[in-house]
């Protein structure tokens, strides 16, 4: 590495630090007001930096926000490409894996999980936000699809329609981190999980072992 190089990668992981903090900090602001509440005053506040820097690095309010949105989207996707990855070589394994992904404090924090639903409230009427929204469960959504195709053929059951199934699954998830959100001193993360594995249970029982 040359003299002149090292500064430029200095630079860059500063940048990426500030960046992340000021998204850290959109999410606390939009977690407790709101979208439209929140101000870049709040944030730069919240961050402990100047307005300017925002200015600097999102140029106004709309990009923080939508940049603060594909952050959590690509968080969410990673969350759940490590736990396939680390999850048992079967199709029932890796369906509870995926599934249990949903619950990992990373991504159903409940800062995170209000800034979700805060541009849910906003997807209908903005395209833009509504693209991410839909990204976020895309790949999900084929990924859980294939695994009840195998998993329904492994184990012979009958009379299930797989697109069916995965849909209502996709929003048992989101019923579940909307109850999380709005009853976080009665409904843990480890609650939610225990309902959802305990509907699979329900659908594939000759699968129980690996929902329990």
């Amino acid at each position: 590495m040359t003299a002149l190089q090292k500064p430029q990668i200095t630079r860059r992981a500063a940048k990426s630090f500030r960046r992340r903090q000021l998204i850290e900090a959109a999410i606390s602001s939009i977690a407790k007001r709101g979208l439209s509440d929140t101000t870049l005053a709040h944030v730069s506040q919240a961050a402990g930096l100047s307005q300017g820097i925002i200015n600097l690095h999102f140029k106004n309010k709309e990009n923080l926000l939508y940049e603060t949105l594909k952050f959590i989207r690509q968080e969410y996707e990673e969350n759940w490409q490590s736990a396939l990855a680390k999850a048992p070589d079967d199709p029932a394994g890796k369906l509870a894996a995926l599934l249990k992904s949903d619950y990992k404090k990373q991504v159903a924090d409940l800062k995170k999980l209000a800034v979700w639903f805060a541009f849910w409230g906003e997807a209908k009427s903005r395209p833009t936000y509504k693209k991410i929204c839909a990204e976020r469960v895309a790949d999900y959504s084929t990924i859980l699809e294939d695994l009840l195709h195998v998993l329904i053929k492994e184990g012979e059951y009958e009379d299930i329609d797989v697109t069916a199934l995965s849909e209502g699954i996709v929003a048992m998830a989101d019923g579940l981190w909307l109850n999380l959100l709005i009853s976080s001193k009665n409904f843990k993360r480890n609650d939610a999980e225990k309902v959802m594995m305990q509907y699979l249970c329900q659908i594939f029982p000759k699968h129980k072992e690996a929902f329990s």
